[in-house]
């Protein structure tokens, strides 16, 4: 999912920066006000999980690549989207200056995509069904956040003219409704194992 630079046109990748900007802000924000000396390690250790899942890549004809997000698990854990936008932003930047992933030009669009549509869409299917069924709710939520922002991506390349909006849906669409399938099992597990044994971390089991 990570588009590399070159792919959007300089003023599409000026767009989603401006937004994704704002939204970055507000998360610093966040951060400052609900991270402390004790949720400071969970989040780094969080940073290091997402980026390692991020590494396993599959390219995707008519599309980027595919691979799991884990800004909704962020969110759930820390009971806020904010929490999801920093973090894929912090490993977003690691992953384009070190490691050549996703292009500087395009982190702004790969921010949006990964960080706050992931984000928000998965902590808010998650919030939606929490009480019905946490377990169900936490992989609806993984996989929810994994595929729509697979088909926003899909879009964004398809209003620059990169791949033709069909195909990219397709494509894009099949494999992150896959690898939504492993990134909402993933979740599950995670939130399901901290609330039986750790529900102190996870934030968003004790709101309502």
């Amino acid at each position: 999912m990570h588009i590399p630079d070159g792919f959007l046109p300089i003023w599409e990748s000026v767009v989603f920066w401006l937004i994704s900007l704002v939204f970055v802000a507000k998360s610093i924000m966040w951060a400052k006000n609900n991270l402390d000396e004790k949720s400071v390690p969970l989040f780094a250790i969080l940073a290091a999980g997402i980026f390692a899942i991020q590494a396993m890549n599959v390219p995707i004809l008519w599309g980027t690549s595919g691979h799991m997000v884990g800004s909704a698990l962020t969110a759930m854990i820390f009971d806020s989207p904010w929490a999801g936008v920093l973090m894929l932003t912090l490993v977003l930047i690691i992953q384009g200056v070190f490691f050549a992933d996703g292009g500087l030009l395009a982190m702004g669009a790969n921010i949006f995509n990964m960080g706050i549509i992931g984000g928000f869409v998965g902590y808010y299917v998650f919030k939606a069904l929490k009480k019905t069924n946490v377990i169900l709710a936490s992989f609806l939520g993984g996989w929810s956040a994994t595929f729509i922002a697979a088909i926003v991506c899909a879009i964004e390349l398809a209003i620059g003219g990169v791949f033709p909006l069909d195909k990219g849906l397709m494509y894009m669409g099949l494999y992150h409704f896959f690898i939504g399938i492993i990134e909402g099992v993933i979740t599950a597990i995670v939130i399901g194992y901290l609330s039986s044994t750790r529900p102190d971390l996870v934030r968003s089991l004790s709101t309502q």
